[in-house]
Parts: structure tokens; sequence; C-alpha cells
């Protein structure tokens, strides 16, 4: 339906007191009583009546959204597979058939001749995703025979997935479906046996189980299970694959048990009991266990311990201010360290008994991400490493460890042409209002003008750190004289853990301070002007939309929020809300203490709508999305309808049939892309 206004939302009064404060929420009716079923027709209609005004208000766009999408996609090469990887007595790839929005899993196996005949398709999404709107795999697992292979679908975007099992030597399907899965799947007994872990009705998992091939689902046993709501278990195999490793944790705290991997009903071993704050991860050489935790320092230490005593830790690698300990991986001759040193990755190569033999990698460019890629195996001589730069398409190397040589394996390809002359890269640091250097990533093409548009974007939540990454759709804004900057504020762990502390709790605020200043540091530096800057992010990034737009509308010449997460107070004052008792180490629980209930109502951009000009602003929310619910970004939209006093644009879509993640496919998700560009370019009145 073609509408000629935008639609208008009904207010109803709706009132609730917490600790004495009064909140008033006209638009509490957008969230469905039925939630996770969405059934109320009201609501429906006005979902649909916003995605009718994003419809009427975008065709005028159209062509150059079409455009946009042909040339982000002519930058895929759509005929593509990955470097194949040896994993026992298979070498692995996936691969994309031109025009194909999802991949096909293959092997062979190794010494074949590599000309298609010994070629075996183990998976096929495209077939899988046939006629379905959405389509998501979860996990993938081939059994340790290379017999059987587990895998999970979401064909909804709830991310509630199905489980299936299927016999690679003759196609057949076993009877074995587990439907309601969110996780991992590990083989474990011989592979007579699968690990998972359901979600239960709050979208929490809370255990993990155990299930034996050919028996009812009714059956299985619980390895596990969690009665913090809190915390969420997971469960996976060593790096030796000798043990079962179950782990529950929150945002903050976590703990550890383990399982022999042929023997998943023995008594599970604790590692050691949680301590609030304290987190840690291990795995298994021979019977060392190598811990990663933070117990001694906020950059985490690498400690080990004896399996008879697993709670008995001694510091391997000391914690350090300078380096920020990101995790370790095992092998049976060596084990990998990876981290951050100034802002930027690290991969060292380090050796059991001989605590003074490092040897870090090197990779050529100053500013870059870098980390290890896909090695299944337990005992390798070289490394499948991941490389890339803001002006550097990614890269495979394999590492050879005895002589210390990157050896390049693929480079991403870009059919329509790319040449990263033409493109600069910087990371700049900009002073926040406090006085702390920001970090900020940014590029852009060398004849571009100073002064120009400007593209801002961060995360800045959950110690995610942003890296300076390249993508191929970023170009079409950079080509057409934008600079893009990514913002490495507080709030993601950049530098560190206390980078991410900063950001988090009664320092929330850091988050859109760091954002706002490093905008008016960038126009200070003569790299763009205010009006002239378009921001986005989605998620917590959302969140830090909606307070940006709140704080300094004028600075923004168009933003978009995806999947934003605004009615932060309201969320975190419903425990049965999916995410809500695992995320208050985050945010705070305003339910029991008064001061984060204050806090969280001074910056909840839901909260903080006020009658004052807005910027153009395109929302996009998912019917289906269990993280940030399709009632957030309706409500926020609604309340700026109603309050802001500009005449710019505003628009929401809601994927009806897509969650968190927007549609899924290749190209599909291209197209959402090619219609924020859009709004961007149209906004900021950029031709062609």
């Amino acid at each position: 339906m073609a509408l000629t206004t935008p639609p208008v939302a009904p207010k109803r009064p709706h009132v609730e007191t917490h600790h004495g404060i009064s909140i008033s929420d006209d638009y509490a009716w957008l969230r469905d009583s039925g939630y996770p079923e969405v059934t109320n027709a009201e609501i429906l209609d006005h979902l649909a009546a916003e995605n009718a005004w994003f419809e009427t208000r975008m065709a005028a766009q159209q062509d150059r959204i079409d455009s946009l999408f042909r040339e982000m996609r002519a930058r895929i090469k759509e005929a593509d597979k990955s470097v194949p990887q040896k994993d026992g007595d298979y070498l692995y790839w996936i691969e994309f058939e031109e025009g194909a929005e999802y991949k096909k899993w293959w092997r062979r196996p190794v010494g074949a001749v590599d000309d298609g005949s010994a070629d075996q398709l183990i998976l096929d999404e495209v077939a899988l995703a046939q006629g379905k709107d959405y389509f998501r795999l979860g996990a993938l697992s081939v059994s340790h025979d290379g017999r059987l292979l587990a895998w999970s679908v979401d064909d909804n975007g709830s991310e509630r997935f199905t489980a299936r099992i299927k016999n690679l030597d003759t196609g057949e399907m076993l009877a074995d479906e587990i439907p309601g899965t969110l996780s991992s799947l590990a083989w474990v007994a011989g592979d007579k046996g699968l690990v998972y872990s359901l979600a239960n009705e709050q979208w929490r998992t809370d255990n993990a189980r155990l299930h034996w091939l050919g028996t009812p689902i009714s059956n299985d046993v619980e390895l596990y299970h969690e009665d913090d709501d809190g915390f969420r278990v997971g469960a996976d195999l060593s790096a030796n694959e000798q043990w079962l490793i179950i782990g529950t944790a929150d945002h903050e705290t976590s703990e550890v048990r383990l399982v022999p991997a042929a023997d998943p009903l023995a008594a599970p071993v604790l590692v050691r009991a949680r301590e609030k704050g304290v987190e840690y991860a291990i795995d298994l050489h021979e019977d060392t266990l190598f811990i990663h935790a933070n117990d001694t320092h906020e950059n985490f230490r690498l400690a080990t311990a004896h399996l008879s005593h697993p709670g008995d830790w001694t510091t391997l690698i000391e914690g350090s201010d300078q380096f920020y300990l990101t995790g370790f991986t095992l092998f049976r001759d060596f084990y990998v360290v990876e981290g951050r040193r100034a802002g930027l990755d690290q991969i060292e190569v380090r050796y059991y008994g001989d605590p003074d033999r490092i040897e870090p990698i090197a990779f050529p460019e100053a500013s870059y991400s870098a980390e290890l890629g896909d090695n299944p195996e337990w005992a390798v001589t070289a490394l499948r490493l991941s490389y890339e730069s803001m002006v550097s398409p990614a890269t495979v190397f394999d590492y050879d460890v005895a002589t210390r040589r990157l050896i390049p394996l693929k480079v991403q390809e870009i059919p329509s042409g790319y040449d990263a002359a033409l493109y600069a890269t910087e990371r700049l640091e900009i002073a926040a209002r406090d006085g702390t250097l920001v970090p900020v990533s940014i590029v852009y093409r060398k004849d571009r003008a100073m002064g120009g548009p400007l593209h801002l974007y961060a995360y800045g939540a959950y110690g995610d750190a942003v890296a300076p990454g390249f993508s191929t759709t970023r170009l079409s804004l950079v080509d057409r004289g934008f600079a893009y900057a990514i913002a490495h504020v507080r709030g993601g762990d950049d530098l560190g853990r206390a980078w991410y502390k900063a950001g988090k709790l009664e320092r929330r605020t850091n988050t859109f301070t760091d954002f706002v200043d490093v905008a008016k540091g960038l126009i200070d530096r003569g790299y763009t002007r205010a009006g002239r800057i378009s921001i986005s992010g989605g998620s917590a990034g959302g969140e830090l939309m909606g307070a940006v737009v709140n704080s300094d509308p004028a600075l923004w010449g168009a933003a978009v929020a995806h999947v934003p997460f605004v009615d932060v107070l309201n969320t975190m004052l419903d425990a049965s809300l999916p995410l809500t008792p695992g995320e208050w180490p985050e945010w705070g629980n305003p339910i029991e203490d008064k001061a984060a209930f204050e806090l969280l109502l001074s910056y909840s951009p839901y909260d903080q709508v006020s009658a004052q000009p807005y910027p153009p602003l395109l929302v996009t929310a998912g019917l289906n999305d269990p993280r940030v619910t399709y009632w957030e970004p309706a409500k926020w939209v609604a309340k700026l309808r109603e309050l802001k006093t500009d005449d710019n644009v505003l628009l929401l879509k809601t994927n009806m049939g897509a969650g968190h993640g927007g549609k899924s496919g290749r190209f599909e998700s291209l197209k959402e892309m090619a219609e924020e560009f859009a709004f961007i370019l149209w906004q900021l009145d950029i031709g062609e």
C-alpha cells in the first residue's frame, strides 16, 4: 500500500514506577503480549504501514539502489571457493556457485587427484534454503571417523536451530533430529554421541545435553544444568579432542568443567569454582591445563595447572598493561598466543618447555587485522592465517612454523577491479573531552578533497573490538568522495580490558561522548564538516546512534540504526526477556539498584527523545529478533515521529521473516546495504 503521510502510532498511557520514580511509556502497547509469537493484528498492521512508508519514500531512490547493488555485486567473485584445509583423511572447502546466495560444503580424500572426480558434496546450503525466505547454517561438525555430518539450521531468524545428522558414506539422513538448539555440536564416545545445548523458553542455553545416536530425543541426558539465569552454557572439545569442555559464563564471570570425551557420562571435573569478576577459559596439552584468565591482571595472563590439581594455577605469561592477551590455541608441538599491542593484532608462536622462545609473526602493514584461521588438526607444521587492512583485500596465508615464512594462498578477488594505490589509510588519535586519546581508523581515496562527506562507524560494547579490515561495499561510499572512519570508542576492547571497562556500567556514557568527540575532532582536522557526516551502528551500536542523535543532532547529515538497542531501561527492567539477566553485568540491574535505574534512564535513547530537530534517520528491525526485540525500534520511531520538530525523513523497515542479522544470503544482504547507502547519498545530496 502506498502512503502519503507517515504512520502515526496511537498513544496509550502506560506508567510504571520503580524506586519511587514513575516513567510514562505511551507506546508500550507495541509489544505483543504473546511474544515470541507476534499475532496482534494492530501491531502487525502498524509495522506493515511503516514498511509501506519506507517503500513510498525510497521509491524515488530505486534506480540508485539498483545501481549500488549492481556495483557491490560486481565486486564479489560469484563463483568462488575457499582454500582447502586438511582435517584427518580429507581436504575440506566451501564453494559458491555463480549467482548462488548460499554455499556448498565439499571434501575429497587426501592424496586424491584434484580433477573433481573424488570431490564429495557433504552439505548443500542452496538446496536446504530452497523456497525459504530466511536460511542460516549454525553449527557443522564431521565425526572423527569422517562418516557422519551433524549440522543445524535456523529458517526464520529466531536463532533456534534444528540439528540433523547425515551418513556421508550413503547419503542417508538419520532419524535423529534435535529442534531448538543454540550451540556447537560435539562428537563424543567414539562418534556414538553428540553433545549440544538447547535454548529454553527464554532463549537461554542453560544446559549441555548428550544425545546417543539412534535413540529418542526424549532420552537425552543432561550433562550439566546452570541455575543462574544470567549464565549461558556451551560445550566443545579440547584441541587434542580428548576432553569435553563444558563452560558457563555471563559477561564477567566464568566456570569450566572437564569430562572425558570417551566417557561423557563420567563425573565432571570442576577446574575452578566461579568467582565474581573472574573470567577464564582452558585447553589441555597432555596432562597440563592451559588457562587464559583475568584473575591477576585485567588484560589476562596465561597459566598452567596439572590435571590432577586443575585449580592450582601457575603463571606462564604474566598479564601486562602493554600486551592484551586475547586468547591462545594449542597444537601438539607448540602453541599460539593472540593479542593486541597498542590496538594492533599480534600473533606469537611459543614452545612447550621453552618459555623464552617466542616467535612473533611479522605482517607487512602498519595498521591491519590478522588472526588464526581454520586449523583443525592437532599435529601441524603450518598455521592457516587470515589478514587484511582497510586498503588490502582479505588474504589467506600459511605460516611455515619452521622457516617462519608467510606463504600467500589466496587474495580476495574483486572482479570489477580494485587498485589499492588509489587509497590511503591512517590511524589517528583524537582527544575525547576528558583528555583520553581515542584511536580512529580511516580510509579514503588519495584524490579526495578535504572537507568532504565522511561516514563514521562504531560499536562500543561488550568488549568487542572493531578491526580495521577490508570491505568491498564500503568502496561505494569511498569512491563517491567519502572518507570512511571507524571510531574505536571505549566499550570495545580495542586497547585492552581497561578500554572496555571504561565504557560499561557507570561509565557507559564515555562510549557516546567518545563518538561525538571523534566526529568533532575529524571536523577540526579538516576531514569533513558538521552536517556532512553520516553515521551507522547496529544493536548496541544502534544504541550509540540513538544516544548521539539525541545529544548532538546537528552534527549528522544522516543516521542509520540497525536493530538498535534503544529501549534500554525497559529491557533491563524485564527479567523475562531472553538476554536481560545475562546483560546486567554489562548495563547494570535497575530492578535492584536505584543508581543503575537512574543512570539508564539518563541515557536510554527511547526515554531521552525530546522535542528538537533530528537528522534524517533510517531504522531497521527484525520481527523474529531474539536479541533486540522488534518493539524497541518500533517504539523509538513512534516517539520520534511524535516529538521531533523537523521535516527530515524518518523511516522504519522491519524484516517480517528475519532476525537480528537482517536478511540471509550474500546478495539479499547486499540489497539492504544498497538501500542504506542510497539513503545516505540521498540525504547528503550526493549524486552518482
